[in-house]
């Protein structure tokens, strides 16, 4: 697996991409080119222009959730791109209304439109996107000290409800030496996802994680996340978009960091 940043909060200095506070990777999995997350604007256009990756021969998309910073850049990419062979992979809450302060924070399309653009698939059960690489689907709360919060309110079943945002989710690669889990935000907490992660594979060994782990303060959350970091001789960590300064210096002085930024490039 091959997988590319095109989208993230940080930019690397003297390499001239853009930033913007989103998610988007590029993977490369056998004959699969996958999107993970699309970014908020049509920077991932530009960013994968300048870093030679060919939009056009994306096989499969996935939404790690429904958040307007992880789906935005879909709607720029369907105007550029013929994406009728191309599946859509996500929870089905994904392509729900989304609202916060009644503004919307969710996918600018309606599910129908979507469904107009390209082949939609959503699972609330894990499934396969690769030979490798699996969709974890809905996670379950696995851990005390995670517990999930309401952003907003979610248009469903003819109503609005508090959104708990149930249809954040993540992707694990499964590798001959263990696991590489691949997040958005986390809003399901990183270390529910990890242990999910190990379920679903029946796989205890877990590589390393790249990705939003949603955390923003030094606290006793943090400090309950970093020793099941440590348990779990979790080796690479590549922490970013929704995780604070703070958090990821604390981090650090405990496992190593990867810093990652617009370009990275990671092999598995």
């Amino acid at each position: 697996m091959k997988l590319t940043v095109l989208v993230d909060n940080n930019t690397y200095i003297d390499q001239y991409y853009f930033g913007e506070p989103a998610v988007s990777y590029y993977i490369e999995d056998g004959d699969e080119r996958i999107l993970f997350d699309t970014g908020y604007s049509d920077i991932i256009m530009k960013n994968a222009d300048k870093l030679l990756v060919d939009l056009s021969k994306i096989t499969k998309i996935v939404f790690s959730h429904g958040h307007n910073d992880h789906t935005g850049g879909f709607w720029h990419i369907s105007n550029q791109y013929d994406l009728a062979d191309v599946e859509l992979i996500a929870h089905p809450d994904a392509l729900k209304i989304k609202k916060e302060n009644n503004e919307l924070i969710g996918l600018d399309l309606t599910e129908e439109a979507v469904k107009k653009i390209c082949r939609v698939s959503c699972s609330k059960e894990p499934m396969k996107v690769s030979n490798n690489i699996i969709f974890l689907g809905e996670i379950p709360n696995l851990n005390s000290f995670e517990r999930r919060t309401a952003i907003g309110k979610q248009h469903k079943d003819g109503c609005q409800c508090d959104d708990f945002v149930l249809d954040d989710t993540a992707l694990v690669y499964k590798g001959k030496d263990g696991l590489f889990i691949i997040t958005g935000c986390s809003h399901s907490g990183i270390c529910n996802i990890i242990e999910y992660a190990k379920k679903v594979c029946n796989n205890h060994k877990v590589l390393g994680i790249i990705g939003g782990f949603h955390l923003f303060d030094v606290d006793t959350r943090l400090n309950h996340t970093i020793e099941y970091f440590v348990q779990n001789n979790i080796r690479d960590l590549y922490p970013c978009h929704c995780v604070s300064f703070q958090v990821k210096a604390e981090i650090n002085s405990h496992i190593p960091i990867h810093e990652v930024g617009v370009g990275l490039s990671i092999d598995i």
